[in-house]
């Protein structure tokens, strides 16, 4: 068995960047850019006003009496310029008029008509945002990221109308056995329902991809053969169950016949020791275990790094933090345990009391992964440990 770190460089090994597509920049949500941006213009593209007020100019004094000549307001700029005695009325986002020096605020200003009286005292600020603070033509939004809502609208604001992202990977999700019955249908007494196939398309479309999950493959030859025929041309291929080496395991041998390539079968790993990683074709094919926490651990630490490696974000592991163990945890065997637990305060962290690898309602009420190493020695309660949010 090899460790999940090396299991996972392999994993990149068989990935390779996707090519790109330009899209309008409303469309572009949750993308990943590929190619920087280039600001087109400043932002503000003026000095303008940060509040409603009176502009006056430089040598104004503190409860002089001035003049109103005329009105600023956002899009609708004043053409004139201020002289001794003047004052321009102006309000939020309005480009500030030749000879006003400072904006003061409308609440401080006693108004009769056409005068004004400046307060007894001025403040520090001139409430005025500068040309180019926010950012400067030219500037660059670098590439790769994924698009945030606060990054489209930075993109907008820089007047970039397209953007050029990766194209979505296409995932097939094959779930494999002939104990699995679909949502809805009606099982036997020795079947179960299908589950784990909705998990990992999730996961697979949160990261970003187009995922399709296939009929339910049956623990035939000519069953498996049909379901991979229907994944051709998939940029990755997720199969669930039939991985281990049981007389029913038809995942491994059957891919083997259709030309797959292998880099790895068995990995030291709590929970999902029976992952398959290798190629079909040109689909990068991840095999993952039946058991539904086995199969969901495995999608988060293998097949969401591996999308992302896709979609240009580069080869890393999902990050990790560290919190404070809430209890004392027991020495580990020789497999790097991802434990189900919960997020306190601090924050600490719990492991649940029951790793079982069927129990779905336990990973369901978990929010973190705790990471043990290997070979780790117990551990006291008040130990730093690594965890994976989730």
């Amino acid at each position: 068995m090899i460790s999940p770190e090396e299991a996972l460089a392999r994993v990149f090994a068989l990935v390779q960047p996707l090519d790109t597509e330009s899209l309008p920049l409303e469309h572009a949500a949750g993308r990943v850019l590929r190619e920087a941006v280039c600001a087109q213009r400043d932002q503000p593209p003026f000095a303008a006003s940060a509040m409603d007020g009176y502009g006056v100019g430089p040598d104004a004094q503190a409860g002089a009496n001035l003049r109103l000549i005329g009105e600023a307001a956002a899009g609708h700029a004043f053409s004139g310029a201020l002289s001794t005695g003047e004052a321009v009325r102006i309000f939020t986002g309005a480009p500030i008029p030749q000879g006003v020096a400072r904006v003061v605020l409308q609440e401080d200003i006693a108004r009769d008509g056409d005068r004004i009286t400046l307060p007894e005292r001025l403040d520090q600020s001139t409430h005025i945002r500068p040309r180019g603070a926010d950012f400067t033509q030219g500037d660059i939004v670098t590439a790769p990221r994924r698009l945030s809502a606060v990054a489209l609208a930075l993109l907008a604001s820089m007047n970039c109308p397209n953007v050029t992202v990766s194209r979505r990977p296409d995932v097939a999700i094959i779930a494999t056995g002939d104990e699995l019955v679909m949502p809805g249908g009606t099982p036997r007494a020795d079947q179960i329902i299908a589950s784990n196939a909705f998990a990992i398309k999730a996961l697979a479309e949160a990261e970003g991809a187009r995922a399709r999950i296939l009929p339910i493959a049956a623990d035939t030859e000519t069953s498996l053969r049909a379901v991979f025929d229907l994944a051709s041309g998939a940029d990755m291929i997720v199969t669930i169950g039939g991985a281990s080496v049981g007389d029913h395991d038809l995942v491994g041998p059957v891919a083997d016949m259709l030309g797959a390539k292998r880099s790895f079968y068995k990995i030291a790993l709590r929970p999902g020791k029976p992952l398959m990683a290798g190629t079909l074709g040109k689909s990068l094919l991840l095999g993952l275990p039946g058991n539904p926490v086995s199969s969901i651990v495995c999608a988060h630490l293998f097949m969401r790094p591996a999308l992302r490696a896709m979609l240009g974000l580069g080869e890393w592991p999902l990050p990790t933090a560290t919190a404070t163990l809430a209890c004392d945890l027991p020495a580990n065997g020789p497999r790097t345990h991802y434990m189900r637990a919960t997020l306190g305060p601090g924050p600490t962290i719990t492991p649940v009391g029951n790793q079982d690898s069927s129990l779905l309602t336990v990973l369901a009420g978990a929010d973190a992964l705790l990471v043990q190493p290997a070979g780790d020695g117990p551990r006291k309660a008040g130990a730093p440990m690594r965890y994976i949010a989730l």
